[in-house]
C-alpha cells in the first residue's frame, strides 16, 4: 500500500470511529467529510477554528458558513464532548476531572499548573492492558480504547473550565499523554490528536509542548517516527531486562535493547531532540548505586534525560517510595555520569491525581495480550 493510500485509509477509519461527531476529526479526515457531501475543503479549516479555537458548538453561530451548509451541519454532525462527572481540586492548585467514556466508563484529566506553563495531562483508553507492576490504572484492567473526540475533548474541556492567562491566552501550554493507558495501544485514535493539537488551524501547540509517553510498543514506536513529530517520553524504570520485566511487563515482548534502538530510531527521524526517560523511584528495588551505574551505561552518549518519579503510592501497591536522600543521591549518581537528570515533582498527590495514580472507573474488563492494538 502506496503511503498516500496508507493516508486515506487512517482518516477513513479515523471517520468510521468517531462517526458524525467533528470534534475528533484532524484537518485531513474533516476535508473529506466535507469533500463526500458536496463541500469545499476550506470549510473543515473553518470548523475546526471555530471548535477548536473559539470554543463555539453550536454550528448556526458559525457566522461565516453560509446559511445552508449551517443547517446542514446541524441536521448531519454533531459536536459531542466527554460528559463532566465530578473535579477536584488540590491544594496545591492541581486540577483533576473524572469524564464519561462510553458504556458506563470513566476516564481522568489532571491540570498541573506552574509559574511559567500549565500542563495537562490527558487519557488515552479506559484502563490500561500493559500491567505495569507500580501503576494504579494498570490495577484497574482495561475496557476499551477513547475515541479521538473523547481525547480531544479533554483538552477542549479544560481549555474552558480554567481560568485564562493574564494575558488572555489558554491556561494550557502543554498536553501530555501521560494519563489512563498506553498511547501507542490506541494509536488509531492518538495520532489524529496528535494532529489536531499540533495544527495551526486547531490548538496550535508546538511539537516540543506536546509528549507522549509510552512503556515501549516498538512497531507503533516505529511507525509514529515516520508520521508525527511531538516529544517523546518512556517508561523506562529499571536499567536490566530481569527487573523490567517483572515492573514492566511489555518488556518481555519488546526488551530494553529493542525498545532503546527504537528510540534512537525516533531521534533520528526528527534531529535535534532527545527522549526522556521516566524513572520511579521504588524503595529497594531500583533505586540502588547500581541501578544508577547501569542506568548511566545504558544511556551514556546518547540523546537522553532521565526524569526521576517518587513512587506515589495507592491502595493495594506492594511498593513504597525511595526516601529523599536516596532519590538525591541516585539523580547526582547520574549527574556524576553525565547524564542530565531531573526530579518530577509530586503534585496532586491529596486527590489522587500524581503520576502513576489515575484510576479513572473501570467497569466490564477485557483481558488483552500485552501489546495488542
Amino acid at each position: 500500500m502506496s503511503a498516500r493510500a496508507a493516508d486515506s485509509a487512517q482518516d477513513a477509519a479515523t471517520v468510521a470511529a468517531d462517526g458524525d461527531n467533528l470534534l475528533g476529526l484532524p484537518r485531513a479526515a474533516l476535508e473529506q467529510w466535507f469533500a463526500e457531501r458536496g463541500h469545499k475543503p476550506f470549510h473543515a479549516r473553518q470548523l475546526m477554528q471555530w471548535v477548536h479555537q473559539r470554543q463555539v458548538l453550536d454550528f448556526e453561530s458559525m457566522t461565516d458558513l453560509a446559511k445552508p451548509l449551517r443547517a446542514e451541519l446541524a441536521a448531519n454532525a454533531t459536536l459531542e464532548l466527554p460528559r463532566i462527572i465530578n473535579r477536584h481540586k488540590s491544594t496545591d492548585g492541581t486540577f483533576k476531572w473524572l469524564m464519561a467514556a462510553k458504556n458506563g466508563q470513566a476516564i481522568e484529566t489532571v491540570f498541573i499548573p506552574e509559574a511559567d506553563r500549565g500542563t495537562l495531562c490527558i487519557s488515552s483508553q479506559v484502563g490500561c492492558a500493559l500491567d505495569c507492576a507500580f501503576c494504579a490504572t494498570a490495577k484497574q484492567g482495561f475496557n476499551s480504547n477513547l475515541t479521538t473526540a473523547e481525547i480531544v475533548g479533554q483538552v477542549w474541556t479544560a481549555i474552558a473550565e480554567l481560568p485564562r492567562r493574564a494575558n488572555g491566552e489558554s491556561a494550557i501550554t502543554n498536553v501530555v499523554f501521560m494519563g489512563m493507558g498506553e498511547p501507542l495501544a490506541n494509536y488509531r485514535s492518538v495520532v489524529p490528536a496528535l494532529q489536531l493539537l499540533l495544527d495551526d488551524h486547531a490548538y496550535g501547540l508546538s511539537r516540543r509542548r506536546v509528549t507522549l509517553s509510552t512503556s515501549g510498543l516498538v512497531p507503533q514506536l516505529d511507525k509514529l517516527a515516520q508520521e508525527c513529530n511531538v516529544a517523546l517520553a518512556v517508561s523506562l524504570h529499571a536499567p536490566d531486562d530481569d527487573l523490567r520485566d517483572r515492573l514492566v511487563p511489555i518488556n518481555k515482548i519488546h526488551p530494553i535493547e529493542d525498545l532503546l534502538d527504537a528510540c534512537w530510531r525516533y531521534v533520528a527521524a526528527f534531529g535535534n531532540r532527545h527522549v526522556t526517560f521516566e524513572y520511579v523511584m521504588l524503595d529497594g528495588v531500583n533505586d540502588q548505586r547500581e541501578h544508577a551505574d547501569a542506568l548511566a551505561r545504558l544511556l551514556a552518549g546518547k540523546p537522553a534525560k532521565v526524569n526521576l518519579i517518587p513512587f506515589n503510592p495507592f491502595p493495594g501497591t506492594e511498593f513504597e517510595r525511595s526516601p529523599d536522600a536516596v532519590i538525591d543521591r541516585f539523580r547526582d549518581r547520574l549527574r556524576f555520569r553525565n547524564v542530565v537528570t531531573t526530579v518530577r515533582r509530586t503534585r496532586g498527590d491529596d486527590i489522587d491525581a500524581a503520576c502513576g495514580q489515575l484510576a479513572g472507573r473501570v467497569k466490564d474488563r477485557v483481558r488483552r495480550r500485552l501489546g495488542d492494538r
